[in-house]
């Protein structure tokens, strides 16, 4: 799905620039795997708005890519900024929200989409207990990355099934958020 591509390369980004990562042979295999692509975005003034409000595209290898692409290392730039931040929200996350989401992960009963929502529950209780003076959907992006590390950190084994889930909950709470900053 050529709209979750930006989500994730800048989580992978955003892990293999972390500080304290204890997983990093499980991120080499996740890119190994064909896991992680950049995005190929398009500028306004170079497409063709369509009919039906879309932008024009072409299809490669059976995906829709725009042209021309967004720059790696733009990516690279925001996910060290996020990092930054997630070291300092890292202290204030309690390890029993982490090692109650390692429970929910290792559950093979509860659905991608339950435990997406147990994410997503970890994350806004987070945003609310962590005063800080950013912006909400900023906070709620480093937080999920930073749980999704946490995680990781904890269980390696859980990182295919995390990043995932991270993915998910960021394309569908975030997505916008991460356009403009992209």
């Amino acid at each position: 799905n050529g709209s979750v591509r930006m989500e994730r390369a800048l989580l992978y980004t955003f892990l293999e620039v972390s500080s304290d990562c204890k997983f990093r042979e499980q991120l080499q295999s996740l890119q190994s795997q064909g896991g992680v692509f950049f995005p190929r975005y398009c500028y306004d003034d170079e497409v063709e708005l369509q009919t039906d409000g879309n932008r024009s595209g072409h299809l490669q290898n059976g995906e829709l890519v725009f042209d021309p692409e967004v720059n790696e290392e733009v990516v690279r730039i925001i996910a060290a900024q996020l990092a930054e931040i997630g070291d300092q929200f890292d202290k204030e996350i309690k390890a029993r929200v982490v090692n109650d989401l390692v429970q929910h992960f290792l559950n093979e009963n509860l659905s991608g989409e339950e435990i997406t929502r147990r994410m997503s529950e970890a994350v806004e209780g987070l945003a609310r207990a962590i005063p800080s003076d950013m912006e909400q959907e900023k906070a709620m992006l480093v937080l999920a990355m930073v749980l999704t590390k946490k995680i990781a950190n904890t269980m390696p084994s859980l990182l295919q099934r995390v990043f995932s889930t991270t993915v998910n909950y960021i394309s569908q709470q975030l997505h916008n958020y991460i356009v403009r900053m992209v």
